[in-house]
């Protein structure tokens, strides 16, 4: 593919957007954004955003995708009432980190659900990339969740999952959202040296006061 198809293709993608999509990429940048400074604005954002993709991928009749973001609505809405509590309890800090038992658990249930996925969709749809695309659905459900909890690691697979969604998205010519997602992981990488200071001052503060 030349540079002068890709070019048209991100130009034809980028008319194609509607007002609708175009918001719903604001939010999106701002949850990460809010997101990555700890502020709870960003469930906000994410709702929104989710709403609106919600509408948007059910008019194209992109089910699944649809599909995935009532999940999504749930974990803005948990997320919300999570870190709410966390700041009520005055536990401003409060990052966790995930033991090696436990990554290994989420990393595990998001491969077994991806093959199952994967060859189910392989099996009985026309889908593309089968497995690769259960694996960053089913990546963002486990990490979405991960954020939630202000599990530090959260940003780490947000870049593999961001990352092979690059991918996908070039691969089905969705130029302007695979620069959208590249985005993304620049984004994903500064909030993780973002919150790695602020976990390492909340250890020392606790370790002072045993």
């Amino acid at each position: 593919m030349t540079n002068d198809e890709i070019s048209a293709g991100i130009n034809a993608a980028w008319q194609a957007m509607s007002g609708l999509e175009v918001i719903a990429v604001i939010l999106a940048l701002a949850y990460l954004l809010l997101a990555m400074k700890e502020r709870i604005e960003c469930w906000y954002a994410a709702l929104a955003s989710t709403l609106i993709y919600t509408y948007l991928f059910w008019d194209v009749n992109l089910l699944m995708e649809s599909a995935l973001q009532i999940y999504y609505l749930a974990m803005a809405v948990y997320g919300w009432w999570q870190w709410r509590n966390m700041q009520q309890q005055d536990n401003s800090a409060h990052i966790q980190t995930w033991s090696l038992k436990q990554h290994s658990m989420a990393i595990g249930s998001v491969a077994i659900l991806a093959l199952c996925s994967g060859y189910l969709l392989s099996e009985n749809t026309s889908a593309a990339w089968p497995y690769i695309d259960s694996f960053t659905t089913w990546g963002a459900v486990v990490t979405t969740y991960m954020v939630t909890r202000k599990v530090l690691e959260n940003w780490l697979y947000w870049i593999v999952v961001d990352g092979v969604s690059i991918f996908l998205y070039i691969d089905r010519e969705l130029y302007l959202t695979a620069i959208l997602f590249v985005l993304y992981v620049v984004i994903v990488i500064c909030g993780f040296f973002q919150w790695l200071p602020r976990y390492r001052q909340q250890q020392a503060l606790t370790q002072a006061n045993v």
